[in-house]
């Protein structure tokens, strides 16, 4: 059943992508992807984000669509929080999307 249910749903963002496509509409916006910019190692903006999970001057973890983006650096700090965009500024070391 779960199999089945994950093959329809691979279905389903396969066909969402090919729409988007014909379209010419950026996937993120039609597939509610998040969009990283980042400039130098400095500065990170981050649209399309379903909330913060951990908050740490050494670690921010955000909840995007399909996982987790986690950003550890030093002296991280959160400057712009709105409803689907975030920025942090400090020194980002690295960033990881985990499922």
């Amino acid at each position: 059943m779960l199999r089945a249910k994950r093959l329809l749903l691979d279905k389903a963002k396969q066909m969402q992508n090919q729409f988007a496509d014909f379209l010419e509409i950026p996937q993120d916006a039609l597939l509610d992807l998040p969009r990283i910019t980042i400039i130098g190692d400095l500065r990170l903006f981050l649209e399309n984000h379903r909330g913060i999970i951990e908050y740490t001057s050494e670690k921010i973890r955000v909840s995007v669509s399909g996982g987790q983006l986690e950003i550890t650096g030093q002296n991280l700090a959160l400057k712009n929080i709105k409803p689907d965009e975030i920025a942090v500024e400090g020194r980002i070391d690295t960033l990881a999307f985990n499922r």
